[in-house]
This record gives C-alpha cells, structure tokens and sequence, in this order.
C-alpha cells in the first residue's frame, strides 16, 4: 500500500483540530451568552440613574419634617443635585446608603430604589438635634 506524506500530515492536523472542537465551541457559546461589559455595567448601575427627588420625615427627635433634597444617581453613585454635600451608593439591587451634610447637619440613611420610587430610614443631627425618620424618592 502506498503512503502518501501530505494525508499523513493532514490527518495528525484533523486530530489535534478535532481535539480542540469542544474548547472552540464552548468559547463560541460563551461569547454570544456573556453580555458585552458596558453594557453589563450600565444595566448593573445605570438602572437608577436621573434626578431623585427626596422627601424626609421625623418620626424621632425635634427636627422639621417634610424637606426635600434632590440626589443625582449616575451608574451605583449617589451624589448632590444642588446644596449641601452627598455621597453614597445603589447596588444591583436598588439598595442605597447614603451621607448627607449641610453646614454643621448630617444624617445617614438606607433603603431600597424600585424603579422610579424609593423609601428607607435615616438618622442624624439636624441643627444639634440628634433625629431619625424615613424617606421617599421619585425619579423626575
């Protein structure tokens, strides 16, 4: 029987191809299955982001009730849309803390975004006032 060099070079070539088909593959599927990372991060983050517009009430303590502050939310950062001095962040989740301070108040708070509202807990020192209530958003 007769040997021909060239199909013995392409069949040890079709077994280590072979050989590598099911790693190929399963990159190919894990290519199309992963989103891209923008757009993972903007779906992660992004999904708060806009102008929120926050309403605080006292439960606890002799501070005022009913002030509103206006938060920025940009990708999981929270930060001041106009007076006073924020910082904080959202999970994946909605979940939110957050610091606020104006002058010499401060105050902490936690709670949940859902879609375009939100509401949670906050205690601080308003005015010298050690006080504590809740919160609600909405998202302009």
């Amino acid at each position: 029987m007769t040997q021909f060099p060239a199909l013995s070079v392409f069949s040890t070539f079709s077994r280590r191809v072979r050989a590598l088909l099911p790693l190929v593959a399963a990159a190919a599927i894990a290519a199309t299955a992963t989103p891209d990372t923008a757009e993972a991060a903007r779906r992660a983050g992004g999904a708060y982001d806009g102008t929120w517009t926050t309403v605080f009430a006292t439960t606890r303590g002799n501070c005022s009730s009913g002030y509103s502050v206006p938060f920025l939310v940009n990708g999981n950062r929270v930060s001041s849309a106009g007076g006073g001095r924020v910082s904080g962040s959202v999970g994946r989740g909605g979940s939110v803390a957050v610091a606020v301070s104006v002058g010499a108040s401060r105050a902490n708070g936690g709670g949940r975004l859902v879609g375009n509202s939100g509401s949670g807990t906050w205690s601080g020192v308003i005015t010298g006032d050690r006080c504590s209530g809740t919160w609600q958003a909405t998202r302009s």
